[in-house]
């Protein structure tokens, strides 16, 4: 099996509502997402023959997702009163609603589903910090 490899980075903030600790608080994280895509074969023919795919076009991919996530707060849906996100997105904050607790662990598979749609991912791995990171990879 070919496994191919690239990473993007983003900086941007969230907090764990109901989190007893620490990060209950908004505070920023520059997130590392490492992506691994897989193949049993090589293109055969043409001007990707020997590749799996360009490495350009991966890089692209993966850099456009992630740097959508670039210097926002990212929120779970209804963690905030409907009254401040409001207040917040008034002042031009930029908010980005998901559907789940924006940890690291859940960040792996939401990336790994996007990133799926285009390429047969074997594993996101997604850095909370340099030292500290969650994966996310399906068994087949």
């Amino acid at each position: 099996m070919y496994i191919l490899q690239t990473e993007h980075s983003f900086d941007s903030a969230h907090f764990l509502k109901g989190y007893k600790g620490k990060c209950a608080n908004i505070h920023g994280h520059r997130w590392r997402v490492v992506v691994e895509i897989k193949s049993d074969a090589l293109v055969e023919n043409g001007h990707l023959r020997g590749m799996v795919v360009d490495f350009g076009d991966l890089k692209k991919v993966v850099k456009e997702f992630v740097d959508f996530h670039d210097h926002a707060l990212i929120v779970e849906k209804n963690s905030l009163s409907k009254e401040l996100f409001n207040m917040l997105q008034g002042e031009n904050f930029r908010l980005i609603e998901v559907e789940f607790r924006p940890t690291a662990e859940n960040f792996s598979k939401y990336f790994y589903d996007e990133f799926n749609k285009k390429f047969d991912v074997k594993r996101v791995i997604v850095y909370e910090t340099p030292n500290n990171s969650a994966i996310y990879e399906e068994q087949r």
